[in-house]
């Protein structure tokens, strides 16, 4: 549990155009963010967001990896600053490191760094899977988990 930072202005754009000025905006963009998570197949009881300064994100999941594809699929949304998790794990596991992608970068790259060897960058997109959709698909900005070796 804890809070996590994003780059605002980069992410899916998941809540169409901005309305400033029309209040239920507000709930439309909470619905947005629970379809994103349903979207993506994230097994998470009771999941419940609150949308003020930041999100916030209650329920249960089985793992951490859950938990953590649902703070990453909840802050990759452009729009979105931070996320406050509140999720229990019924069976905790190590967690993952957060990586922040860089201009340049491939999973290769960050293969590399993180593990030394370039070609355990699988290993990386099938632990962001189902937010990737393929290993060139990623972003400036954008956070991925980095599993354990």
């Amino acid at each position: 549990m804890g809070l996590f930072s994003f780059i605002k202005n980069a992410g899916q754009k998941i809540f169409g155009k901005k309305k400033e000025e029309e209040q239920p905006v507000v709930l439309s963009k909470i619905d947005a963010l629970k379809a994103e998570v349903n979207r993506l197949g994230i097994p998470v009881n009771g999941l419940d967001i609150d949308l003020a300064e930041q999100v916030i994100i209650n329920g249960s999941t089985s793992t951490n990896a859950d938990r953590e594809k649902i703070i990453l699929a909840l802050g990759n949304v452009e729009g979105v600053g931070s996320v406050q998790d509140n999720i229990n794990v019924t069976n905790p596991e190590p967690e993952s490191v957060f990586h922040e992608v860089k201009s340049g970068d491939t999973l290769s790259k960050i293969a590399k760094e993180v593990y030394g060897d370039a070609m355990k960058y699988p290993q990386i997109f099938e632990a962001n899977k189902p937010m990737l959709e393929h290993p060139d698909k990623i972003y400036p900005g954008q956070i991925l988990r980095i599993p354990q070796a």
